[in-house]
């Protein structure tokens, strides 16, 4: 639940240097730990690219697995933040918004299946198109699983302190 604070005004004018302020100072370090995690977490992207290139015409193996081990990470980080840990209020933006998001890639994973419908690979394509829907879905669910098995918070749903 949100307090009044952290509520954002829809009528904010950012024109306005008073409510640029004004909307900083109460949301700044939340702005600041997002762009920090999304840039390393693009830099992780890059450097799971460049470890696994995708062969001409081939799946696109790094994108799929980026794609697949961020969701599993996501699953992870949920339930141990909600479930196990009281964490601190920027850890979410953080790891959440900032590097998994920059982590994952719905962009790329959208021109990997666009550059396979062509003549030759519009099977593959479409085993990408389905393949990473599934097993990113199924990647949240086993990560919140073993997350639960591992640290019991199946079985005490109450939050940790």
């Amino acid at each position: 639940m949100s307090s009044d604070a952290e509520l954002v005004d829809p009528d904010v004018d950012l024109r306005v240097p008073a409510q640029r302020r004004e909307l900083f100072a109460s949301h700044g370090a939340v702005l600041i730990v997002i762009s920090l995690g999304g840039g390393l977490g693009a830099l992780a992207r890059y450097g799971l690219a460049r470890a696994l290139p995708t062969p001409s015409g081939g799946f696109p193996w790094n994108t799929f697995l980026t794609n697949v081990i961020g969701c599993f990470l996501i699953g992870v980080l949920m339930v141990l933040i909600t479930e196990v840990w009281s964490a601190h209020r920027l850890v979410r933006p953080f790891l959440g918004v900032g590097f998994l998001g920059g982590f994952t890639t719905f962009s790329t994973y959208a021109s990997d299946f666009r550059t396979l419908l062509r003549p030759g690979t519009v099977g593959v394509a479409f085993a990408y198109l389905a393949g990473t829907v599934l097993a990113a879905l199924a990647a949240v669910l086993v990560g919140v699983w073993l997350t639960r098995t591992v640290t019991g918070a199946a079985r005490n749903p109450e939050r940790a302190s």
